[in-house]
């Protein structure tokens, strides 16, 4: 058994009474495998309300929801709007019935995505293998980099988690292991704060009395499939012959039935790419008429408009996305456009789009997307049959700048002004 290694003062000491000789911390890492494995997920723990409850300490014991009105739906609950009940994901009147003394923060995605690029930089720092897989988590693969940081990936991690603490003032939880899929497992099992192992030894029992839910690509229709068949947990499908598994759960059978074996050959993909960017936002009252939707279209088009911008982007599809009051889903897509980062260029065919969905519907949800991504050097250069393309591109530009300097209201098109018809 390898020394217990301390995550507050970061050193191999001799346990006391489960603690550490050292400094008296209780929060010792310990584990057979733990200075043999590479993989790790990180994830920051309730990180819209961390970063909250960081730049106001008054928040500190509160619980706080980041989310919409009360039509809206919970985006991050802090832990201890937790203890309430109050999850992300859950619509706003159910959360606020659940803890009506929560504080509730309207989120402030630009403030969010400066803490979580720079919670990414030091990732980067530790290894050049990092796969984000949203704003606030990653895995990582830190093989090879024992010689570079003077210690066992574990040790690395336990600073880099105490890094982020003291210089961007959130906590994070980390998971280890010998693979993608047992790392995300890991680095949910003891948050916030967290910082759990899964070894190769204990992974095939680990797994067995778990959902098969907990398995990466089985979603509800084929946990429903799978239920009908009496298979609930892990340990059940792995005696299903393959053959069965295939007519449950399609091609992606075999893979599914390897990770319940604790097995995952997914490498560590340093890139991901962005495969869409887009913006919505849920009404307080449902609106049905055209005339009522298009200022939000319009709003939700100059902040696309904005994130292609600041990523470089440009899209060459635009998607609509309507929400009516039964939760029903409908969506529209006109492809084919030319490269564009441009708010006028985006709404003009969503504009259509949106005028065909008016039916009579009531909607408690808009959005508005831009796909088929490309280099932004691609988008807007006009041609002998488009001039118009250009001078939009200058104005925006323009608006651009004055907005930077005196604020986002500093220049407003009247159409985002137009209030709904009551």
């Amino acid at each position: 058994m390898t020394a217990p290694l301390c995550r507050d003062c970061l050193t191999l000491a001799a346990r006391t009474v489960g603690r550490c000789s050292a400094c008296g911390s209780p929060r010792l890492l310990q584990h057979p495998e733990r200075d043999l494995l590479t993989f790790a997920h990180v994830d920051c723990d309730a990180f819209f309300a961390a970063v909250e409850k960081r730049d106001d300490p008054s928040l500190a014991d509160k619980p706080v929801i980041i989310g919409g009105g009360k039509r809206g739906v919970v985006s991050t609950a802090c832990y201890v709007a937790r203890t309430y009940g109050v999850r992300s994901a859950m619509p706003m009147f159910k959360a606020l019935q659940a803890c009506p003394h929560a504080v509730v923060i309207k989120p402030n995605i630009d403030k969010y995505r400066v803490a979580g690029r720079a919670v990414r930089d030091m990732m980067f720092e530790l290894t050049p293998l990092v796969e984000p897989v949203s704003i606030d988590e990653a895995f990582l693969d830190l093989s090879g980099t024992e010689r570079l940081h003077h210690g066992s990936p574990a040790l690395t991690l336990a600073r880099f988690a105490k890094r982020v603490e003291n210089e961007i003032g959130i906590t994070i939880s980390v998971g280890l292991s010998y693979n993608k899929f047992l790392a995300k497992i890991a680095s949910d099992l003891a948050k916030p704060r967290g910082y759990s192992i899964i070894g190769r030894q204990e992974a095939a029992d680990f797994l067995a009395d778990k959902p098969v839910s907990i398995i990466p690509g089985i979603g509800a229709s084929a946990q429903n499939r799978l239920a009908r068949a009496g298979i609930t947990t892990i340990a059940q499908l792995r005696t299903v012959p393959l053959k069965t598994l295939f007519e449950a759960l399609g091609r992606d059978a075999q893979r599914l039935s390897r990770m319940a074996w604790g097995q995952d050959d997914r490498m560590v993909k340093p890139e991901r790419e962005t495969k869409s960017i887009s913006a919505e936002t849920t009404f307080d009252t449902d609106l049905k008429s055209f005339e009522d939707l298009e200022p939000a279209l319009w709003r939700l088009s100059e902040k696309v408009s904005r994130r292609l911008k600041a990523a470089d982007l440009a899209g060459r599809s635009v998607t609509l996305k309507l929400k009516d009051t039964e939760f029903r889903l409908l969506t529209r897509t006109r492809s084919g456009l030319p490269p564009t980062q441009l708010a006028q260029r985006l709404f003009e065919p969503a504009r259509q789009l949106l005028k065909a969905a008016c039916d009579g519907t009531a909607y408690r949800l808009i959005g508005i997307g831009a796909a088929d991504l490309c280099d932004a050097a691609e988008a807007d250069k006009g041609d002998l049959a488009d001039q118009s393309v250009v001078k939009q591109a200058h104005m925006e530009s323009a608006i651009d700048r004055i907005r930077e300097k005196f604020g986002a209201a500093a220049v407003q098109k009247g159409l985002a002004l137009r209030k709904p018809q009551r």
